[in-house]
């Protein structure tokens, strides 16, 4: 086996009480804003009504809201969606026995006072019980990814590797969950599903980092964890950069010309990309360096052939 020299290793480790901090403070924060803020959820999870409707010329949005509220509907959401002409209204659930196509005649009525050529183009209704299903059942979809990921990784390499690759997504679910707080992203299914993405991304990454971990503790002479770790670092970057650059590209497309529908889902991939890219290099092998795992933990253990001692008896 060629061995890389010490000269032409990067020394990951020698950053990862920084990096460690910036991530425990970036946790802190996302934790914080969802916390305050809370999350922006969409129609999938709070139930309620979302009418698009689209407009001849560029809609004025204030003007849409002072009619909508003029007209019994104080409480939509108005948003463009895709383009100028495009909008989007949403509106909370208003009891079992309302139709949605009757609160979609009722919408469009009152928005033909702004712009007699506005038209329909789509309506959804999703029921609040429905809404709080969805959410919990994500919740839970999520949870059981992480302890069947910790009992694999336990069980395929290390218990402390295992702890490793599971703070690594919890790390990136929080901080790209953080990030849908702070910027007020509405998080509807299909960010739910980005983020279990991101997870299977982000994993496949630290399973990688954590093969070439325990193949070097048990093939390279060298008795210094943190210097085996930099090596296995340094000897899977080029995978790890060719990996991310080319995912995040096909993202970038998809979310410059993938239009408003998949703009939340292209946007949390980038951000879960880029963040698990970072999380496989410093969070996981950091962790198991802070648990003090150790060169002895990954050499498997000889077992003696049957008959030896009695071979070596006179």
């Amino acid at each position: 086996m060629q061995l890389l020299k010490l000269n032409d290793t990067i020394r990951f480790m020698s950053a990862r009480k920084l990096t460690m901090a910036i991530s425990a403070l970036l946790i802190l924060a996302s934790i914080a804003s969802m916390a305050i803020r809370g999350l922006n959820f969409g129609l999938d999870f709070t139930g309620g009504t979302a009418v698009e409707v689209g407009f001849s010329q560029p809609a004025d949005l204030a003007k849409i809201r002072s009619v909508l509220a003029e007209n019994d509907f104080a409480d939509a959401s108005v948003q463009l969606f895709g383009s100028s002409q495009d909008v989007l209204v949403r509106l909370a659930p208003r009891g079992s026995d309302v139709k949605a196509e009757t609160i979609g005649n009722q919408l469009i009525a009152a928005l033909k006072q702004a712009d007699s050529s506005v038209e329909m183009r789509r309506i959804e209704f999703v029921g609040p019980s429905v809404g709080e299903d969805l959410k919990e059942q994500g919740g839970l979809a999520m949870l059981t990814a992480l302890i069947c990921i910790l009992m694999y990784v336990a069980f395929r390499f290390e218990y402390r590797f295992a702890i490793g690759a599971v703070a690594a997504l919890f790390h990136d679910v929080i901080i790209t969950m953080g990030l849908f707080s702070l910027l007020d992203l509405e998080f509807d299914l299909t960010i739910l599903a980005a983020i279990l993405a991101v997870i299977g991304y982000s994993l496949n990454d630290t399973i990688v980092v954590s093969d070439r971990i325990r193949e070097n503790f048990r093939k390279v002479r060298i008795d210094d964890t943190i210097e085996i770790i930099n090596i296995s670092l340094t000897q899977t970057l080029n995978r790890t950069l060719v990996t991310s650059i080319t995912t995040i590209l096909v993202l970038i497309a998809l979310f410059v010309w993938g239009g408003q529908t998949i703009h939340g889902f292209a946007t949390a991939l980038l951000f879960g990309v880029f963040i698990g890219t970072y999380s496989s290099v410093y969070v996981a092998s950091s962790v198991a360096v802070a648990m003090g795992v150790s060169k002895e933990d990954l050499i498997p253990v000889e077992v003696e052939k049957e008959g030896a001692d009695l071979d070596a008896m006179p």
